[in-house]
């Protein structure tokens, strides 16, 4: 009788699962990440509007999640954009920093605080905010992209527009 042919069933089962989870990350693992991904794109996108405006941004960022024509996990959402040799195309992104050429350090310590601690809240409480009820979209005031009026504008906060489908 071999050493595996001894064991329960179950657990092999369960030695197999653990093996697998090895290869794979482990939940907190992935939460960690996904955080990361929200809390540097709400500082890079909005740092500068205190915040509502993050807040806003990971509003987006989370209805864009939930919405089935978008990617189904906030880092895939924030890094969407077209891509050449594996790299985002410059200003082709859908979150306008990601893909500007310039790295991702934060550099304002108590607006990269505040965007952790945002990130933290809107990845463990369901926030709503009121003016801002599935908004998928949002552009800088500077600019008036083709796509917005296609769409419903609903709230301006700070520097931002914020829009939903119609």
């Amino acid at each position: 009788m071999t050493f595996l042919t001894r064991l329960s069933p179950g657990l092999v089962a369960l030695m197999l699962f653990l093996l697998a989870g090895l290869a794979v990350p482990f939940p907190a693992r992935a939460d960690a990440l996904q955080k990361k991904c929200l809390a540097e794109a709400m500082y890079f996108e909005a740092r500068d509007q205190g915040w509502r405006g993050m807040l806003a941004v990971g509003i987006v960022i989370q209805n864009r999640v939930a919405d089935p024509r978008y990617p189904s996990d906030i880092c895939s959402v924030v890094r969407q954009g077209k891509y050449w040799r594996g790299s985002p195309v410059r200003h082709k992104c859908q979150f306008s920093y990601y893909c500007d050429g310039k790295h991702e350090r934060p550099a304002e310590k108590k607006a990269w605080d505040e965007a952790r601690d945002i990130a933290g809240i809107l990845m463990s409480t369901e926030v709503v905010m009121v003016g801002l009820e599935n908004v998928t979209h949002y552009h800088a005031v500077t600019v008036q992209p083709s796509w917005a009026t296609s769409l419903k504008r609903k709230q301006r906060i700070g520097e931002h527009v914020f829009y939903a489908k119609r």
